[in-house]
């Protein structure tokens, strides 16, 4: 097949054209590569140190320390070569004695710079505190290491990073420092009635409030579900990080995300949770785990400019302001077990060592009791096969369509014995339920994984998210069904766990017919 270059109408070779879509993808993946390398632990451990230093008094909005913290970080943004995006041409917000301070990347695209993303932190604190802001002791400098200079040095270090692409991502940027936080999101509030941006061309807010103290890989990401697709998107920047993502249903008016989900504007926040220093005079930058703060920041640069190049971003979904823990906690809930279709147990030590299935118990009424299948009887052959092992007995049991012929040796008797099986429930190749979800389009996410089925011996687990079949997208559970119904051993799936994202190859022994399932159904 060849196709014109408009230059010149030069017939170009698909294969050449495809080559240099893969360079061009190539190029810009070693672009952003780049950049993302230049966020690292050294400048974000000066950034938390000086901000979180007692020189700044802990950082009170309005205060002399506030103030100073201030134009600290705006000596930062001048040094990466952003434009001021306050009051006229300038780097501050003012409101009454305190200011937000803000910051512009143009977007590169004509066709879409005028939408702006907007990431933000709060750069205040609670000063020496008091009974109403501080847990004890006051009259100390409280100066607030994780909350939050450690989302400020996040942040200016995600606003160095996106200074050193070459080519500017296609939508604007506009970096927000939050003022008065801690006195009721007052920076932020003001903002959106205040805006220096149209709110209807800010299609998305990402948000950092205390990224400092990474435990066990795991952070919090609240927000997801205010627009389809954003946990897919966010996971696919989860590479570089290797984060343990919680995608909480939360979603509390504890930080600057929430004046702009309040406004209907889908938003993103990154948090790494509360710990025992939280709004005292303890939370010091020695305590700052460094290079998990510097895999968040990494994560949000990530996240960051796939936003503002994305094609199409998705619309605020009015359901999530209805959506709790609680309602996570019931959807995310396991199905139960299905029945067994044999009703069989047998001796596992002499299947594991000799590989042979010498049956212990036959439940009664079960397919096993009606075909005549007893305790003792040594199981020869399944489905007209060798028994292999105990596994391959397992996923056989599974995926066996009836009737199943069965041959089995009796110690009463001389010669093998072949009986007939009538099977209960829908033969399975992979041993999996499934439900879909409106904020989740393109992905499926399983609710029952069948213990011994492939899908359980390829390590599959309940809220598992598949993602892709046999390397091909799909729109829905139907489409889904079908990929796998015609996919070829060895089957080959993209798996999304807590945020991080894996292929798994999974061999299927035994071709089933497949039926079409419910709704919200199984394979």
């Amino acid at each position: 097949m060849l196709f014109f270059c408009r230059a010149g109408l030069r017939m170009l070779p698909l294969v050449v054209l495809l080559a240099a879509a893969r360079s061009g993808i190539a190029a810009e993946a070693s672009v952003r590569s780049a950049a993302l390398m230049s966020i690292t632990d050294d400048e974000i451990k000066q950034f938390v140190g000086a901000l979180a230093d007692d020189t700044f008094e802990g950082r009170e909005s309005g205060s002399r320390g506030g103030r100073a913290a201030g134009i600290y970080i705006i000596e930062q943004i001048k040094r990466f070569g952003l434009r001021g995006a306050g009051f006229k041409g300038s780097f501050y917000q003012n409101f009454g004695n305190q200011s937000n301070i803000l910051a512009m990347v143009e977007g590169s695209d004509p066709a879409l710079k005028d939408q702006v993303i907007l990431i933000s932190a709060h750069y205040d604190h609670v000063g020496y505190g008091n009974a109403r802001n501080s847990y004890g002791p006051t009259g100390l400098i409280h100066n607030g290491a994780d909350d939050n200079a450690s989302g400020v040095a996040g942040l200016l270090e995600v606003a160095e990073a996106v200074s050193k692409l070459p080519t500017q991502p296609k939508r604007s940027i506009l970096i927000a420092f939050w003022d008065g936080e801690e006195k009721g999101l007052l920076g932020s509030q003001h903002w959106v009635e205040h805006p220096t941006v149209a709110l209807d061309r800010v299609p998305i807010m990402i948000n950092a409030d205390m990224i400092g103290r990474l435990r066990d890989s795991r952070l919090d990401v609240i927000g997801v579900r205010t627009s389809p697709g954003l946990r897919r998107l966010v996971a696919r920047q989860n590479d570089a990080s290797q984060l343990l993502l919680n995608f909480t249903w939360k979603m509390k008016s504890d930080s600057d995300h929430h004046t702009f989900f309040s406004r209907d504007i889908p938003i993103v926040m990154m948090h790494t949770g509360l710990h025992n220093d939280y709004h005292r005079p303890s939370d010091d930058a020695d305590k700052i785990n460094v290079p998990g703060l510097r895999q968040v920041a990494q994560l949000m640069f990530g996240v960051l400019v796939e936003l503002a190049d994305a094609p199409k971003l998705g619309r605020f979904r009015p359901q999530s302001r209805h959506e709790s823990p609680a309602d996570q906690q019931v959807r995310e809930a396991a199905l139960p077990p299905l029945p067994g279709r044999l009703g069989v147990r047998w001796n596992e030590q002499a299947a594991e060592q000799e590989g042979v299935i010498i049956l212990t118990a036959v439940t009664r009424g079960s397919a096993a009791d009606k075909a005549g299948l007893r305790a003792g009887d040594k199981l020869v052959k399944f489905a007209n096969q060798g028994i292999a092992s105990a596994s391959w007995f397992r996923i056989a049991v599974l995926a066996a369509k009836n009737p199943v012929p069965v041959t089995v040796e009796r110690p009463s008797e001389s010669d093998p014995i072949d009986l007939s099986l009538e099977l209960p429930g829908t033969p399975t190749r992979l041993g999996i339920s499934w439900r879909t979800d409106d904020a989740e389009p393109g992905s499926v996410i399983l609710n029952r994984v069948t213990p011994g089925s492939p899908a359980d011996m390829a390590g599959l687990r309940v809220n598992d998210r598949i993602h892709q079949v046999a390397r091909q997208e799909f729109t829905d559970g139907e489409q889904f069904r079908q990929l796998v119904a015609a996919a070829s051993s060895p089957l080959v799936l993209e798996i999304e766990t807590a945020g991080l994202i894996r292929t798994v190859e999974i061999p299927l022994e035994h071709d089933v017919q497949q039926e079409a399932p419910a709704a919200d159904s199984s394979e």
